[in-house]
């Protein structure tokens, strides 16, 4: 079994994380942790073989987590689960020893790749020396998914990138002294937001909320059925 630390500050995204990891044949969750500090103490303390990392840590940023664990000559492999986009912190990342990125938000389907690529890269790198430069090739490969998740029929990976885009921004907005869901967004909003129809809207928002990517939470503001409303699982970027 491959030992797995989730590393994630927002309660909700680490529960997320740790049943989607017990689901995948082969990984057991090793233990969840919620900071910087709390990542490094118990890689110090407990054997694990992978760390699913968040990079926005409540205490340091997670490439910083990363460079302490190689400066203590600690070698577990580590997986960026991040909303982080620039490419510079893709680069960065690379230079420190992150094996795969994986940016949020993301199905179970897409760890689960990610995982099962991992699985097969710690196979093909047993003990021993390659036969040559193809062997290099193809175990370095494994670690690459190229095969696109696919969506439910009529769905597109762009426009779901919007709307996931626009609960983020909402999330973001929120005064800091509002509750966690917040008053959340319609689809209505969403639709207006994004420039697609309400019912596309909310099939997308529903698919969210199904692979706990979104929250859903009814809104009594008038007379008649509650509006249900959307909000993002985490309120980072």
């Amino acid at each position: 079994m491959i030992a797995v630390l989730v590393v994630e500050d927002d309660p909700v995204a680490a529960e997320a994380h740790r049943a989607y990891v017990e689901r995948v044949a082969g990984f057991t969750v090793a233990g969840v942790v919620h900071s910087g500090t709390e990542t490094v103490r118990f890689c110090r303390a407990h054997p694990v073989d992978l760390v699913l990392l968040d990079f926005y840590l409540p205490d340091t940023h997670g490439l910083a987590v990363c460079r302490t664990l190689r400066a203590e000559g600690n070698t577990v492999d580590v997986i960026a689960v991040t909303s982080a986009r620039d490419l510079g912190v893709v680069r960065a990342a690379v230079s420190a020893g992150v094996v795969q990125y994986l940016l949020k938000p993301f199905t179970f389907a897409a760890l689960r790749d990610k995982l099962d690529s991992y699985a097969r890269f710690r196979d093909a790198a047993r003990p021993g020396e390659v036969d040559g430069q193809a062997e290099v090739d193809r175990m370095l490969a494994t670690l690459r998914t190229t095969e696109h998740v696919a969506l439910p029929k009529g769905m597109s990976g762009e426009t779901l990138d919007a709307i996931s885009a626009v609960l983020a921004d909402a999330a973001r907005e929120r005064p800091s002294g509002e509750g966690d869901e917040g008053e959340g967004l319609s689809a209505a909003a969403v639709a207006d937001a994004v420039g697609v129809a309400r019912v596309t809207a909310r099939r997308y928002l529903e698919y969210l909320a199904d692979n706990g990517l979104a929250r859903r939470k009814p809104h009594y503001g008038g007379v008649g059925r509650p509006e249900v409303r959307y909000t993002a699982t985490s309120r980072k970027a």
